[in-house]
């Protein structure tokens, strides 16, 4: 924490970015009143990037992170790049890397969502996130399509050994360094079907879903299914999109990682056409209460207050790239 605050007190908070530093932040203290949403990219950053430096100050720790805004005029407007190119422990934020993977092998007709995989009780994680450690009927089987539907929607970890049956680990980690992804890499052990989950940067991480939502890395029809389960009502809603209603949490793709004192989350904001409007990539650890992996921790909960800025500071803007429909999710009374 205190490295942390004398680097940024060190570059001058408000000033213009440079590599690892913060754009346009402000100490809170002296914010003035805002009373409409920016009307460009670069005033979205400076705002975005203002209440990045307030919230993660706020929740003490160590952060990096790596955020931008789109410009259909140009390149985007980068709000956070702060130590943006350190390479960390991931956890569950690499699954969307782990499903790009797969989902590589199945546009080449390697895979299909269809076909089946086997889950015996051995593979099952004892305890472990998810719904398949409370399912307790094992040996059975679901399909590629469902593992990859609850390893990007709960997160669970059973899905990632699943995944590891269809795509072992050198071939996974092959597939996204081909993509141009070195750093976004899983770490293989002993058994080679299973892995742990790695490491990414915060640039490679942001980079990652900016190739993904602009077609770069998948099929359509790939790209569609990734994105359909990242903006599903189950997907995960205690950060970013905590303080949203339903409209506007399905405008946001996110995926949280947390093992340990880390508590991660990585996605995009689209604007209500659907096109990509802001990427994050933001990656914590070190804060208090690190045994709390609820809403209340203290980097969840500054998360959830970012998110609710971070969209509120993109309202007037439209976003670039190809627009992202989200398939309509109502609540059913069964029958």
């Amino acid at each position: 924490m205190t490295i942390r605050v004398n680097r940024r007190s060190a570059l001058g908070l408000g000033t213009v970015a440079t590599a690892g530093t913060v754009l346009g932040a402000a100490p809170a203290a002296s914010a003035a009143p805002e009373v409409a949403a920016p009307t460009t990219p670069r005033q979205a950053a400076r705002r975005v990037a203002a209440a990045y430096a307030r919230e993660t100050t706020r929740a003490g720790g160590n952060w990096q992170a790596y955020v931008s805004v789109a410009d259909p005029a140009g390149g985007p407007a980068v709000a956070v790049a702060d130590e943006p190119d350190r390479r960390i422990e991931a956890y569950s934020v690499n699954k969307i890397a782990v499903a790009t993977a797969v989902l590589d092998k199945v546009d080449r007709g390697l895979l299909a969502l269809d076909q089946r995989v086997e889950v015996s009780a051995a593979i099952v994680v004892p305890g472990g996130d998810g719904i398949f450690s409370l399912d307790n009927a094992y040996p059975s089987s679901v399909t590629l399509g469902h593992a990859l539907a609850a390893l990007l929607t709960v997160s669970d970890d059973t899905a990632v050994r699943l995944c590891g049956l269809v795509c072992p680990a050198a071939e996974l980690n092959q597939i996204l360094r081909d993509k141009g992804f070195p750093n976004t890499q899983v770490q293989p052990v002993a058994n080679p079907n299973r892995f742990y989950l790695g490491t990414s940067t915060p640039r490679e991480t942001h980079e990652l879903q900016r190739a993904l939502v602009g077609g770069a890395l998948l099929s359509p029809a790939s790209t569609a299914f990734v994105l359909d389960l990242l903006r599903s009502p189950v997907a995960f809603t205690d950060g970013i999109r905590r303080s949203m209603s339903s409209a506007e949490r399905a405008r946001i793709a996110t995926k949280a990682g947390w093992f340990g004192d880390a508590r991660h989350e990585a996605g995009v904001i689209f604007d209500a056409a659907g096109a990509p409007l802001l990427t994050y990539a933001l990656f914590a650890d070190g804060q208090a209460d690190p045994g709390n992996y609820g809403a209340t921790h203290p980097a969840v909960e500054a998360r959830a207050r970012l998110g609710r800025r971070m969209l509120d500071q993109t309202a007037a803007l439209t976003g670039a790239g190809a627009t992202h429909r989200l398939a309509p999710r109502r609540p059913s009374n069964g029958g």
